[in-house]
């Protein structure tokens, strides 16, 4: 039987054999998460996810109705949303103290795969909720927290992020939406976002908005920004749902893709008082909002990865069982073969299975980086992950769905002309992924913040520190005989690798601005294909040994290695053309003037 969503035995292999997810149990924090527990938590979410949520994604295209400030998301949500609710799966990682069932980051990153893979569009009104809750969780007061925190962890209220607006889209230091001092711990809110991601909705009664705004007072720039936390609907002192707050809703968007989730234009107290409470400190808005958007984006990570995976179990599937022309060597009159076997066909599917599966460790990864941190009790470990975490933000959210969109592009074209089609799941799934790239940063956003931030971070300790995992694998690798080819060639690669990276890290020292970041996006493509061979090659070390041992797994161990071979002898020469261009340093991109693109 075809597998849905995501291949459950590679979850496995990435969770048990290659992250050794269950020696977290040691640790007094995760003791309820043993090997069983793990299992069982995936299956369930395999099956809510299966069952329940893959149904709402044909109907979730159909999109959200808006009439007159209110949204109607689509048919079917409402009963999901209370499914997913009693399972508490928002919560899984969070502080059983607020509703959370306290779980290892690493075993929700696989769930959430689940999640994510059968309708983005539902799981996005999650996604901004959870976010909401943990900047509530860790700048809100006490009692910030116990109005908000449980009923926004239960799935009862919802939460939103407002940062966007008409004049200030990637640049929030122009923001205009500002707050007056009522006198009474209170602030009165006025001006407009845009593109608020589940702003309006009717799938909870209520909903919490984070919000971006200046005081009257405040110094310009980003200085000046402070963080505000706004209800749709007033709280009346028993703390449940009062008077409309004069947050509304002026218009839904009408987009490429993910159209189950209401994408709102909101309009702050333009049409009454829209009154709200500041969540942290005067003038820290950013800072808190930062660790939102660190969240957010490795979670699109996730969402670019787990559409990834569905389309590829979807062309895995179809090219299994579409018969379309003989083998290319059979002899004249041979029958029709399946197009899997077909060599280009196969060349497709390896690359996309190559970036599935290193895109799944590196996101799983990530979660063990979390959960490594949280139980440190050495402040030089915990910081070393969460630095490491810094470093590999902008590869997850940027280079992930970049490769994410490519990966449902061959979906589509393996599908042939039927992917083109609208009664075929892969479409939506290539017009959905597209987002991916834009929110949260766009990722040429993502690259300036690798080239510019994370590069020279700490004098470089951050970063050095990513190469040094890389460099433990690639020494395990040439421990395993058949490897050795592999692991030496990669490690050639690396060596250049290093050699450019010192050598932007160099031109940014002596103030080349405009060339350094002509070359950003390209770094972070070299710096994500040397994270896939990373991760592929330590897959293949883990599979290697196991090669014969038993007859079930003989066939999926093979893949591991021979997926890094592909990717380590077919991507990393192209990708070394990349490195090569970057070292050369021809930044006539920076050089254009306006006139020269023409158009005039």
């Amino acid at each position: 039987m075809a597998q849905l969503i995501a291949d459950r035995r590679d979850i496995d292999f990435v969770l048990h054999e290659q992250l050794n997810v269950e020696t977290l149990s040691r640790e007094e924090r995760f003791n309820e998460f043993g090997k069983k527990t793990v299992d069982l938590i995936v299956s369930e979410a395999r099956n809510l996810a299966i069952k329940e949520m893959l149904p709402l994604q044909k109907p979730s295209d159909a999109g959200c109705r808006f009439d007159n400030g209110l949204v109607k998301v689509p048919e079917g949500f409402h009963r999901v949303m209370a499914a997913y609710n009693d399972g508490e799966w928002l919560a899984m990682t969070d502080d059983p103290e607020w509703g959370g069932q306290g779980m290892p980051k690493t075993v929700a990153m696989a769930a959430n795969e689940y999640f994510y893979g059968a309708c983005n569009s539902f799981m996005l009104y999650n996604l901004l909720t959870h976010g909401a809750a943990k900047l509530v969780e860790n700048f809100g007061t006490r009692e910030q927290k116990e109005l908000h925190l449980e009923k926004m962890l239960s799935g009862k209220w919802a939460g939103t992020m407002l940062l966007t607006e008409p004049e200030a889209g990637s640049d929030l230091a122009c923001i205009t939406t500002t707050a007056r001092d009522n006198g009474d711990g209170t602030y009165s809110l006025t001006g407009n976002k845009i593109f608020i991601s589940g702003g309006e909705q009717d799938l909870t009664e209520n909903i919490v908005h984070p919000v971006l705004a200046r005081l009257e007072d405040a110094p310009p720039g980003i200085k000046g920004i402070s963080l505000f936390l706004v209800t749709k609907y007033r709280l009346k002192e028993d703390g449940t749902p009062g008077e409309f707050n004069h947050v509304v809703c002026t218009g839904i968007e009408e987009k490429m893709g993910l159209h189950g989730s209401a994408t709102c234009s909101l309009e702050l107290g333009g049409k009454g008082q829209c009154t709200g409470t500041l969540l942290g400190e005067k003038n820290k808005g950013m800072a808190a909002m930062f660790l939102m958007m660190n969240e957010a984006r490795q979670m699109v990570g996730l969402q670019g990865q787990a559409n990834a995976s569905a389309s590829y179990m979807y062309a895995l599937d179809y090219a299994r069982q579409r018969i379309q022309s003989k083998k290319l060597t059979a002899p004249a009159g041979s029958a029709p073969a399946s197009i899997i076997n077909h060599p280009d066909v196969k060349r497709q599917l390896l690359m996309m299975k190559a970036w599935v599966d290193g895109m799944r460790s590196l996101v799983y990864y990530t979660g063990l980086c979390h959960d490594r941190e949280a139980i440190a009790t050495d402040e030089a470990e915990k910081h070393s992950y969460a630095t490491l975490l810094e470093v590999l933000t902008p590869i997850v959210k940027g280079y992930i769905t970049d490769r994410a969109f490519d990966v449902c592009n061959h979906g589509v074209q393996i599908y042939g002309g039927y992917g083109f089609i609208e009664e075929f799941p892969v479409s939506q799934l290539l017009r959905d992924s597209r987002i991916f790239m834009l929110y949260e940063g766009t990722n040429g956003i993502q690259s300036m913040d690798l080239v510019g931030r994370k590069l020279g971070m700490d004098k470089g300790k951050p970063f050095i520190h990513f190469l040094a995992q890389v460099e433990k694998t690639l020494a395990a690798a040439k421990q395993v005989p058949g490897l050795i080819p592999m692991a030496e060639s990669m490690e050639r690669f690396l060596a250049g690798y290093a050699e450019v990276a010192h050598e932007i890290s160099q031109r940014a020292a002596a103030g080349k601005v405009m060339e350094v970041f002509a070359f950003s996006h390209p770094f972070l493509e070299v710096t994500g294909d040397l994270t896939m061979a990373w991760m592929l090659l330590w897959r293949a070390t883990v599979a290697y040994p196991k090669l014969g041992k038993t007859k079930k797994d003989d066939g999926f161990y093979h893949g591991q290695v021979r997926t890094a071979r592909f990717f380590i002898n077919n991507i990393l020469p192209i990708t070394t053309g990349r490195l090569n261009a970057i070292k050369q340093g021809d930044a006539v991109a920076a050089e254009m003037e306006d006139a020269w693109f023409g158009g005039k």
